[in-house]
């Protein structure tokens, strides 16, 4: 048995979920999200829980078991709290500013580098170097964030690029001015 798909999902008060067949609604405060989820698992509404449990015990079946109770329960974080990925630049010139829904980005191409953000992304920059990706949906959240991020990955001999706030990044050492001749 799933240790993670046999806990229930606790329904917090203001929320409301809908499960028709395997079309799964849940609506909060900050917004609605449905996912149909994979066969082989049922999604059913105890009172103020949530219980996702498996039809057979193929082995699909276990894999698909503890992955939809994880998708559904971001769901309902998602609705209720949402989630945030914060990014910071490091770099001599480089900055970032926000335009209504585009994030323009100067990075050291040649070209200020402009990306259009998805309706339900919030993206903010703050002191031109920190910039936080927001929204109630998990997974474009950081699909979102990792299209920022390779916009610019931190180069490993100075660490200058885009990187997630407290991502630690190896350097290594520089060629030295030195060589063996004489």
């Amino acid at each position: 048995m799933s240790r993670i798909g046999k806990r229930p999902i606790a329904i917090p008060p203001q929320v409301q979920v809908k499960v028709d067949g395997q079309l799964v609604e849940v609506k909060g405060p900050k917004g609605t999200l449905s996912r149909t989820l994979p066969s082989l698992v049922k999604v059913s509404v105890e009172g103020q829980e949530i219980r996702v449990e498996r039809e057979n015990d193929s082995r699909t079946a276990r894999e698909r078991h503890g992955l939809c109770r994880t998708l559904v329960y971001n769901m309902v974080q998602g609705v209720t709290q949402g989630f945030e990925k914060k990014l910071e630049i490091q770099g001599v010139g480089y900055r970032a500013s926000c335009q209504g829904k585009k994030l323009i980005l100067n990075v050291g191409y040649s070209k200020p580098v402009e990306m259009e953000m998805p309706p339900q992304i919030n993206v903010a920059v703050n002191n031109n170097t920190e910039i936080v990706v927001s929204g109630i949906d998990k997974e474009l959240v950081g699909n979102v964030a990792a299209r920022i991020r390779a916009v610019r990955p931190p180069e490993v001999y100075k660490g200058k690029g885009i990187r997630y706030v407290g991502e630690y990044v190896r350097r290594k050492v520089g060629k030295s001015g030195k060589s063996g001749k004489k």
